[in-house]
């Protein structure tokens, strides 16, 4: 590595950390930021790392390298598999970073991309760090309580249809060390499990995977928010071996309370359902069930109404939806998410536009694919209403 200059680290805003003999450049980046690119490509040519960690995993560097990746997407797979939700997830942050990168011109990651390329130029081994997306995601969810999980999802929803453009002098105003900091310290206590995971838990597993890196000098290129914590694990690191991120990449088990209330709430309605015919005889007893179907029935084909679902899958969402309230292993999104997948297959047109129509609520609805994942959602929220409306009723 060359001699670093007080004038070169101040420019490229490094924190320059020495473990157990080795040294460990941290470049915080913006990740929708021209500048941030142009900051990487000078890191690597002025401290000549013997390698370069990046905040990226496998998979996102694929799908940023691969345009085509999205149209090997089987839908009708991961609407099988239960995999929705983490679609959607990953739809609505796409979309999200791909608003923000249009104030700046710059796709997002294009940093990390910039780094992989210019340390595969200098021929440096590259280190994907990060964990991969699918799996935060996951221990993100699983981490969260039910109040959290609804704060989540409204967030990522505000985001996916909020027009704000950044720029570059936002950016860098963001990057600002007390900017970050009040940042952090606001996610922390809107949704503490959720900055956990995908702050905290990163910043240790980056360190991690980082400390694995080949060579003497290793040059991190990290998004600004987790330069902090990453240095703070550096410099707590007594030397320069890794340690296992393993207990990192386990799903936590969900709680008993979790695990039951799927069950408890249609033994409910059941007993309730039951208690008509014994108490009232079977004019009240059939009457319950009258109202339970209808209440169900009609919420969730609403949501697929609203959705623009096929009119057969309509038609399927009122009559499963009454059924699926009471099964604790299969929702109604599930049928109408598969029915709807199978009646409108997504077109090549749709994978190829998908980018760009997650951005926009037109774009949704007119996307095969984002509109079949909008009738997963929507008739599932009208099946979960309907078991809300339903139960007062039925106990009335």
């Amino acid at each position: 590595m060359s001699e670093p200059t007080e004038a070169i680290e101040e420019e490229l805003d490094v924190e320059i950390v020495p473990v157990g003999g080795r040294t460990f450049v941290v470049l915080g980046t913006a990740h929708v930021s021209q500048e941030s690119v142009d900051q990487v490509q000078r890191a690597v040519e002025h401290f000549r790392p013997d390698s370069v960690a990046v905040e990226i995993d496998k998979q996102r560097y694929a799908s940023i390298v691969q345009h085509e990746q999205w149209s090997q997407l089987d839908i009708f797979k991961v609407i099988r598999n239960k995999q929705t939700f983490l679609l959607i997830a990953n739809l609505v942050l796409a979309g999200f970073q791909k608003r923000m990168g249009g104030g700046t011109g710059v796709a997002p990651g294009a940093e990390m991309v910039a780094a992989v390329r210019a340390a595969e130029s200098a021929g440096v081994p590259v280190v994907l760090a990060d964990r991969p997306i699918q799996l935060t995601l996951r221990r993100a969810w699983a981490s969260t309580n039910w109040w959290g999980r609804n704060k989540l999802l409204a967030s990522l929803i505000a985001g996916a249809f909020s027009n704000e453009q950044i720029s570059e002098d936002d950016l860098r105003k963001m990057r600002g060390r007390g900017e970050l900091e009040s940042m952090m310290t606001e996610l922390a206590e809107f949704l503490p499990d959720v900055k956990r995971v995908l702050i905290d838990e990163r910043d240790v597993y980056l360190a991690e995977k980082s400390l694995a890196a080949p060579g003497t000098t290793v040059l991190m290129v990290v998004g600004a928010g987790h330069v902090h914590g990453i240095v703070e694990h550096l410099r707590a690191s007594s030397d320069s071996k890794p340690h296992s991120t393993e207990e990192l990449e386990v799903i936590p088990p969900p709680s008993f309370v979790r695990k039951a209330l799927p069950f408890v709430l249609p033994l409910l309605v059941i007993g309730l359902i039951t208690r008509g015919f014994i108490r009232g005889g079977l004019d009240e007893g059939v009457e319950n069930i009258v109202q339970w179907v209808l209440v169900n029935g009609i919420l969730s084909s609403l949501g697929t109404v609203i959705a623009l679902g096929h009119p057969l899958t309509i038609v399927v969402s009122f009559l499963a939806a009454p059924l699926t309230s009471l099964n604790p292993t299969i929702g109604v999104g599930f049928v109408t998410g598969l029915l709807e997948s199978v009646l409108r297959r997504p077109r090549t047109l749709d994978f190829e536009r998908l980018r760009s129509d997650i951005g926009s609520l037109r774009g949704i609805y007119r996307n095969r694919l984002t509109r079949i994942l909008l009738v997963f959602v929507l008739s599932t929220i009208g099946s979960i209403a309907a078991t809300l409306i339903a139960l007062p009723l039925l106990l009335g």
